[in-house]
């Protein structure tokens, strides 16, 4: 299957999902939030249990913590950059020479900085999930319930 079927599959499933426009996108949107928390390879699970807590969709938890997956790299070292500066600490290495796998060995300090600012780094685009999921699908459930 070529990625435009893909895509073009993904979509045709997501419009499908089925319940309350703000259950929808309160998966779809902390399915993303998870994805910029350092909890590779635990997101799916996570965002599965965000889910239930807060009453939303598991279904689009699932999809928006696999939508999101591909700029990970991306947001674990902003998550470790913005959780150093706000929790005062010093950055021990070279940022130039950063990688993943350097951050995941060392230790407790940077761990809690990533997670600190991941959380925050999360929020903005977990919301905009929320808002474009929720818009998306009020336009459907609109159409849906309109008599032709």
């Amino acid at each position: 299957m070529s990625p435009k079927e893909n895509i073009r599959q993904a979509i045709t499933r997501f419009k499908q999902l089925q319940g309350d426009p703000h259950n929808i996108a309160m998966g779809m949107g902390l399915g993303i939030f998870v994805c910029a928390t350092p909890t590779f390879p635990f997101q799916t699970f996570l965002a599965i249990a965000l889910a239930f807590i807060f009453r939303g969709a598991k279904a689009a938890a699932i999809i928006g913590s696999w939508l999101a997956a591909p700029v990970i790299p991306f947001f674990y070292i902003g998550s470790y950059k913005l959780g150093t500066f706000i929790l005062g600490y010093s950055i021990p290495i070279a940022l130039d020479s950063l990688s993943i796998s350097k951050l995941m060995n060392m230790g407790w300090s940077v761990a809690f900085s990533m997670i600190t600012g991941g959380t925050i780094i999360g929020l903005v685009p977990g919301i905009a999930g929320y808002l474009i999921t929720y818009t998306i699908f009020k336009k459907i459930r609109s159409r849906m319930s309109r008599p032709e």
